[in-house]
């Protein structure tokens, strides 16, 4: 009887950088337990060898020698499996036959394995160069399609921006494919796992051809991918969907009718804007917690709906026995915030414990008392508040080697409204991505919603009803120095995100003053950002590697 390939697996599985014999591992069993199934092509995401994105590992040649011993290693594991396929996202530096590393040749490929041999090998074409991508920086780009058959199936394979233009997968309806296999290494932020399957269904409706997408899973760094594989037949439809935010051995049926490629596997929801939002954040601080060695957190807790907020996502991520707060209260923190402070921290099961900054504040000022003789008080002294505190949760963090988790957003970063080696000190800003408005969504939803069974309403509801403050100063509010945040964040997302200039965020109905106010904050606040912990992006544009404006800059827009 000839054997048929009736059934595909995506390991959509969650790599580490730089790990590359435990995730040869990982390939390994996924490869063994989908051949019980009956699954004779296995499908991992881009680059899933080494870890998704390795930057500048990528120019060792000792990095790409032991990525190829790794990708041989699999090879040699799996030449028992008859009749069974499996295509490795790895990088390679040369002569995929004498190992031999070129930097010239240095290129981001995919390997068909299969019975003890390198079957077909395939070089991604289309390198991006945008966000926070660098691929032409490591990669040279391929220049030949890549179309191998399992069992009499003929597949065309894509890797990852290839997808995204025409010509890469008409190269493969010329060589014969009769389906794509599409690796991809796609970072999340909000709204792209509908764009990634609009922008599939243009391939489909190009090529004729059903479309397999298998996505990679996990943290890294200030990145975040969501899994959220797909399928789609040839006629558009979406027939299969990953789930988002998990790892999964992800199976589809393939049938072959007299005119194509026939695909199903069951079909995971997408989730709200919160909870893709949420998960996102929760995998990020789980995944860079666990993936660096850390045994916990340290977050500095003040009553005020940030910091409320990174405790709700670090208590999901890691659970509360690995989650400490510090509350340190100065002469101006109000009665109301160490009540929900302390009360929040009941609610959510962590350490709590409280250090008063008044001691410390005192000296500081006696010590400058001369120097500031005759001066007004400013932000001066309100400074000198915040850099005691982040003082006290570093030394804690030294002691007991948790990391601390920073609580600043999105908003504050862009306009400065945040203290050097104060509230930034940290290892990890979790909000670093979130504006203010999204932040009190979150709040909200997140007490409505319990998706990790860590128990509903954490936030008390005062913390997020109060005007925020920073607390610095008697009576202090953030609007005392800020536009609304309502009309921050939409400048913001203008300016910062959607490269409007000022001109054009007035003529969107927004005052002068305030656009002209918040542009000027942004570009004076830069020596800032650059001091700042990396945080989770969530949006397509952070204050990561997809925001590089120089520190020195006297361009006007």
């Amino acid at each position: 009887m000839t054997l048929q390939l009736d059934r595909i697996c995506i390991a959509q599985l969650n790599f580490v950088v730089g790990d590359i014999s435990i995730n040869a591992d990982k390939i390994i069993d996924a490869s063994r337990r989908a051949y019980e199934r009956g699954v004779r092509l296995l499908l991992t995401p881009e680059l899933s060898l080494c870890g998704y994105a390795c930057e500048d590992l990528f120019l060792r040649p000792s990095f790409i020698k032991a990525c190829d011993r790794e990708l041989a290693r699999i090879c040699k594991e799996l030449a028992h499996l008859r009749d069974f396929h499996v295509v490795v996202g790895h990088p390679t530096g040369g002569d995929l036959r004498t190992r031999s590393v070129s930097t010239a040749q240095r290129q981001n490929r995919a390997s068909v394995l299969s019975e003890g041999r390198m079957v077909a090998s395939y070089a991604k074409r289309e390198l991006p160069n945008y966000q926070v991508f660098d691929e032409r920086r490591y990669f040279a780009p391929g220049t030949e399609p890549c179309v191998f058959e399992v069992l009499g199936v003929k597949v065309g394979l894509l890797i990852c921006e290839d997808a995204w233009f025409e010509e890469p997968a008409q190269s493969c309806v010329k060589q014969g494919a009769q389906l794509l296999a599409v690796l991809n290494a796609s970072p999340f932020h909000l709204g792209k796992g509908l764009e990634r399957e609009d922008a599939m269904r243009a391939r489909v409706a190009q090529t004729g051809l059903a479309l397999i997408y298998a996505h990679l899973v996990g943290g890294q760094d200030e990145v975040v991918f969501e899994g959220r594989s797909f399928v789609l037949s040839a006629k558009g439809e979406l027939v299969g969907r990953a789930k988002s935010f998990d790892e999964e051995h992800f199976d589809i049926a393939i049938s072959k009718s007299s005119k194509s490629i026939e695909l199903a596997a069951k079909v995971e929801e997408g989730g709200s804007t919160e909870l893709d939002l949420w998960r996102a954040l929760v995998m990020g601080v789980k995944d860079y917690i666990g993936k660096n060695g850390f045994p916990g957190v340290i977050i500095g807790l003040s009553g005020g709906i940030d910091s409320a907020l990174v405790l709700a996502i670090a208590v999901d991520a890691l659970g509360p026995e690995k989650v400490r707060v510090v509350m340190m209260p100065s002469p101006y923190t109000a009665e109301i915030s160490w009540i929900d402070a302390k009360e929040m921290a009941q609610r959510m099961g962590v350490q709590y414990d409280e250090i008063s900054i008044k001691p410390e504040f005192d000296a500081f000022l006696s010590s400058l008392k001369g120097e500031f003789e005759g001066l007004r008080s400013d932000t001066t002294e309100e400074n000198i508040q915040a850099r005691i505190r982040g003082t006290l949760l570093m030394a804690l963090s030294n002691k007991k080697g948790s990391i601390v988790l920073t609580t600043g957003n999105k908003s504050e970063m862009a306009t400065g409204y945040c203290t050097l080696y104060g509230d930034m000190a940290g290892g990890f800003a979790v909000i670093k991505d979130v504006a203010k408005m999204m932040v009190f969504n979150l709040a909200r939803w997140r007490n409505k919603n319990d998706p990790f069974e860590r128990g509903a309403n954490p936030i008390p509801q005062r913390i997020i009803t109060r005007p925020p403050s920073a607390e610095l100063r008697p009576d202090q509010t953030d609007q005392d120095s800020l536009p609304p945040y309502e009309v921050l964040d939409a400048i913001l997302e203008r300016y910062m995100e959607e490269d409007m200039n000022v001109e054009q965020i007035v003529q969107a109905g927004f005052p002068r003053a305030d656009v002209e106010r918040v542009t000027r904050l942004i570009k004076m606040s830069e020596y800032k950002r650059r001091q700042s912990p990396i945080g989770i992006r969530i949006t397509h544009r952070s204050f990561g590697k997809d925001w590089r404006y120089p520190i020195t800059n006297r361009f006007k827009d």
